[in-house]
């Protein structure tokens, strides 16, 4: 199950992204927002978030005009490894290396046939383990 929401710039990516992976056969969850009304990212962000970390979903994918707010966001929530995601290399480290389980996008930097394209090698990139866990725990002590 994959986790999606977005604030209202991010909307309309969120959408075209929805419809992408359901026609390849992915469960989701939409957190919101369901308009282009300007709401507050924070609120649909932190659902994801929760969601993800519950285990409610495996993975979560978060949208907004630069994707910074929401990625900020979703890593106050603990848990949640939330990567930024600009270009190949970024989709692919995220997981490789970090095991994000939570992704962001900039509905106003990043044209949807690449988001596209990061989200697929996102899900099909491997979390290396080794070294990248031993980051990954000291990320998360306290």
């Amino acid at each position: 199950m994959i986790a999606l929401a977005s604030d209202h710039a991010g909307f309309e990516l969120k959408e075209s992204i929805k419809k992408f992976l359901v026609e390849r056969n992915y469960d989701i969850i939409d957190f919101g927002t369901n308009s282009t009304a300007s709401v507050d990212y924070p609120i649909f962000a932190k659902k994801a978030a929760k969601a993800v970390a519950s285990g409610q979903c495996e993975r979560g994918i978060v949208f907004c005009g630069t994707g910074i707010g929401v990625s900020i966001v979703c890593n106050k929530v603990r848990g949640i490894r939330c990567a930024l995601c600009t270009n190949e290399l970024t989709a692919e480290m995220a997981k490789r290396h970090n095991d994000a389980n939570i992704i962001a996008f900039g509905a106003k930097v990043v044209e949807p046939e690449m988001v596209k394209k990061l989200i697929l090698i996102w899900l099909e990139a491997q979390f290396e383990e080794g070294r990248h866990q031993r980051r990954i725990d000291l990320m998360e002590e306290d």
